[in-house]
């Protein structure tokens, strides 16, 4: 095991799978000379070559919609882009085209495609840069979705998803990349796609979270404790195929959860969730479900008001105070 951050673990899941497989190559804005918008593939460049890290044009549809044709032919693309507020450019590729060719054609072909994207807010990058829409991809079957909240499960799941021979969307949350953890050094050190894990043990509430707010459901948990109160959190990790089975075991043994996440309520990943907890478990419902979630507005630029908007640590604290004393 090793200490490091966020960013490490994912710049080493990369660097390990291009070591291990000729097919794997990267594209996007960034990632060659300037070693990626946030340092990620830095020093890629002189190790692998222009062949296998492509910086391309600021165009994301044809980011993506050429990683989907060497996808097709037996390569292993990984598209890099800038925030997946860009991804709506390209919208098509991602939810109309990768999803579906497996199944429209017979199984005849294969598309082992990763598109990673930053998501999140806090940053000061204003309405259009700051969205966390994971729940709108995470819509589409055909396409996975994953989410990590730690270091270790950022790399396990990353070289999972570049193993995998269909398309998974992942998303890297920004102010996660400094976050620090223990990581196994193992090559082939993998987690499994589309399984919850539970991140934290406890018996009074259940706090189901992934990405970032698993970060503040963790300092949460710290101050429910030093109350007397012992909050279990179970981790998404991935939002498709979504795996309900922690939850609805923890939920059975705490009778009350909160949902958290940061993206806006409205239709979204604490709405499913909530939605399951009811349909499979409602008769051990002690409290209605809380879900905590960013406010429905776009974010604000202004730091004070920005922060106001999004979800913090107090927010999820509170929630669970709620559902254990109404």
């Amino acid at each position: 095991m090793a200490r490091m951050t966020m960013r490490e673990a994912i710049s080493k899941a990369l660097w390990e799978e291009m070591e291990r497989d000729e097919n794997v190559f990267i594209q996007g804005e960034e990632v060659g000379v300037w070693g990626g918008t946030y340092a990620v593939t830095k020093g890629f460049l002189d190790r692998f070559g222009e062949k296998r890290v492509r910086d391309t044009p600021i165009a994301e549809a044809a980011i993506v919609g050429s990683a989907i044709g060497a996808a097709l032919v037996g390569l292993r693309p990984v598209a890099e882009l800038m925030t997946i507020n860009f991804a709506f450019a390209a919208m098509d590729h991602i939810v109309n085209e990768a999803p579906k060719l497996h199944y429209m054609f017979g199984g005849q072909f294969k598309l082992p495609l990763v598109i990673r994207a930053v998501s999140g807010g806090g940053r000061q990058l204003a309405a259009t840069h700051s969205q966390t829409p994971d729940a709108i991809f995470a819509h589409f079957p055909g396409l996975k979705v994953v989410s990590p909240g730690t270091p270790a499960d950022a790399k396990g799941l990353l070289k999972s998803a570049i193993r995998s021979d269909d398309p998974v969307l992942f998303i890297e949350n920004a102010t996660l990349y400094q976050a620090k953890g223990e990581v196994p050094e193992d090559e082939d050190y993998l987690e499994p796609i589309g399984k919850s894990k539970i991140q934290r043990e406890g018996e009074d509430v259940t706090i189901v979270a992934y990405s970032k707010t698993v970060q503040l459901a963790m300092e949460a948990a710290d101050m429910l404790a030093e109350d007397g109160i012992e909050a279990e959190i179970v981790d998404l990790r991935s939002l498709r195929p979504l795996d309900m089975e922690p939850v609805i075991e923890s939920f059975k043994r705490t009778n009350r959860a909160v949902v958290a996440e940061e993206g806006w309520r409205g239709y979204g990943v604490g709405s499913e969730v909530s939605a399951r907890i009811y349909e499979l478990a409602f008769d051990y419902v002690d409290a209605p479900v809380k879900r905590v979630a960013q406010a429905e507005v776009p974010l604000p630029y202004n730091q004070r008001l920005e922060q106001l908007a999004i979800v913090q640590t107090e927010d999820i604290y509170n929630a669970a105070k709620e559902v254990i004393y109404g």
